[in-house]
C-alpha cells in the first residue's frame, strides 16, 4: 500500500475542494499553518485520552494539508518556501501525533522509535535529492523513484491512526495501545524498504 503514488487518482476526490478554497483567497501558508495548529490540537486531544476527538482533528489537519498544494497551484503563488514549510509542517504534526499517543497509550522506548522512524522515513528523500540528485520537477514537485518506494508513509501512518482511534472508542482490537505497535513496525519496515532500495540501486563509488 502506498497511497502516495496513487496521488493522481486521488486528487481528483480533494482537488475541486482545493479549487473553492482558492477562491476565498487565502493564502496557501496560511492553510499550511492552519493544519499545523488542528494537528497539535489533536495531539492534545490523543494525550487527554479522547481517541475520536483526536481522530477527527487528525483528519481536519490532513485534510488542509491536501489543500495548501491546491490552492498554490491554482493561484499561482508556489513557492520554494512553501514547499519546505510543507515539509516541515508534515513532520512537525507528525511528531507531536505520534509522541502524543505513545505518552499517553505506549511505551517511551516505543515511542522515540515511532517518532524518529518517522521522521527518517519522511527525511530520506531530501538526502537523496541532494546526494544522488533528483532535480526534475512536475507541477512544482520533485520527480523521483522514492515516490513509489516505502509501502507506508505519512498518508498510511495518519489513516491507520485514525481507525485504530475508532478501535479505542469502541475497546476493540486491543486500540490504540496495540495499533501503536503495528504502526511502528510498519513504518520501520517501509523505512527499511527505502534504503534497501537506495543501497541496490545507488550504492557505487562518485563519479
Amino acid at each position: 500500500m502506498n497511497l502516495t503514488s496513487k496521488r493522481k487518482s486521488i486528487k481528483k476526490i480533494y482537488e475541486p475542494i482545493g479549487i473553492l478554497f482558492a477562491k476565498t483567497h487565502i493564502t496557501p501558508n496560511a492553510i499550511t499553518i492552519i493544519s499545523v495548529i488542528v494537528g497539535i490540537f489533536s495531539a492534545i486531544a490523543f494525550y487527554n485520552h479522547k481517541p475520536l476527538t483526536g481522530a477527527l482533528l487528525l483528519f481536519m489537519s490532513g485534510f488542509f494539508d491536501l489543500m495548501d498544494g491546491v490552492v498554490a497551484r491554482e493561484t499561482e503563488k508556489a513557492s520554494k518556501f512553501g514547499a519546505v514549510f510543507d515539509w516541515l509542517a508534515d513532520k512537525i504534526v507528525d511528531g507531536v501525533i505520534l509522541f502524543s499517543i505513545g505518552l499517553a497509550y505506549s511505551t517511551p522506548i516505543l515511542t522515540i522509535i515511532a517518532v524518529i522512524g518517522s521522521m527518517l522515513h519522511t527525511f530520506i528523500k531530501p538526502v537523496a535529492y541532494a546526494e544522488i540528485g533528483f532535480e526534475n520537477r512536475k507541477k512544482g514537485k520533485i520527480d523521483d523513484p522514492l515516490e513509489g518506494i516505502g509501502f507506508f508513509g505519512r498518508p498510511e501512518t495518519l489513516l491507520a491512526i485514525i481507525i485504530f482511534s475508532i478501535f479505542e472508542h469502541f475497546h476493540i482490537l486491543g486500540g490504540l495501545q496495540t495499533g501503536y505497535i503495528i504502526i511502528t513496525a510498519l513504518i520501520i519496515l517501509s523505512l527499511l524498504q527505502r534504503i534497501i532500495y537506495l543501497y541496490i540501486k545507488y550504492n557505487k563509488d562518485y563519479d
